[in-house]
C-alpha cells in the first residue's frame, strides 16, 4: 500500500524555503572527528582482545595484578576524562575573554 502524502490546501501556509515534499532524503554525515574517535574505538577494542593476559604493575611503593584489557580501557578512559577536561577549560577562558572584549 503506498503512502500518500497530502497536498497543499487552500487555507493552509507555508513557509518559505525549500519543500520537504520533494522526495529527497538529506544525508547526514560523519565529522572527521566522529570517524577518527570511531576508528580509535575499534583500534581500542582490538587490541583489548588482543591482550586477555595478567600484567603485574608496579608503580612507587605499590604493586597489583591486573588484566592488561582493563588496564588499557582505564588508562583510555583516564585520558579521555583528562582531554575532555582541558576542553572545558579552553572553552571557558574564550568564554571569559570574550566577555571582557565586550565589556570594553
Amino acid at each position: 500500500m503506498a503512502q500518500q502524502t497530502p497536498g497543499p490546501s487552500a487555507g493552509s501556509a507555508q513557509a518559505p524555503g525549500p519543500s520537504t515534499d520533494s522526495g529527497a532524503e538529506e544525508r547526514r554525515r560523519l565529522s572527521g572527528g566522529a570517524v577518527a574517535s570511531l576508528s580509535g574505538v575499534v583500534l581500542l577494542a582490538i587490541f583489548m582482545i588482543q591482550n586477555r593476559e595478567a600484567v603485574t604493575l608496579r608503580f612507587l611503593f605499590w604493586g597489583f595484578t591486573w588484566p592488561l584489557w582493563l588496564f588499557t580501557l582505564t588508562t583510555a578512559l583516564i585520558g579521555a576524562l583528562i582531554w575532555f577536561g582541558l576542553g572545558v577549560m579552553r572553552r571557558h577562558r574564550r568564554r571569559v575573554a570574550r566577555r571582557e572584549a565586550r565589556r570594553d
